[in-house]
């Protein structure tokens, strides 16, 4: 009657296994989501999860409203819908020639 303790030992091993290469990254990028929705200001240039590009005119408590290209359309959408904030083309320009130097 004894008792095998491998088996035990492998679900644990599999869960942990489980927690560290899929759950603990998905919570680390709603963490990192979330703190990018918060950061955001005005005349930051965003990247909405449909593909809409813009610069931010008023940032309101769970609202963002940013204008489109040239003729300047206003568009408002809820924080949760932009995925990522872009660097203006000057700022990257300078960024890209700081890493050249190096």
């Amino acid at each position: 009657m004894g008792v095998d303790f491998s088996w035990i030992i492998l679900i644990i091993a599999m869960f942990a296994m489980l927690y560290f290469f899929s759950i603990r990254p998905e919570n680390k990028r709603k963490k990192e989501a979330e703190n990018l929705r918060n950061s955001l200001k005005m005349g930051d240039e965003i990247t909405t999860i449909g593909g809409l590009t813009g610069t931010i005119c008023a940032v309101k408590e769970n609202t963002v409203v940013f204008e489109t290209g040239a003729d300047r359309v206003r568009i408002e959408v809820t924080k949760w819908a932009i995925s990522t904030k872009n660097q203006p083309a000057g700022e990257q320009s300078a960024k890209d020639s700081k890493d050249k130097e190096k």
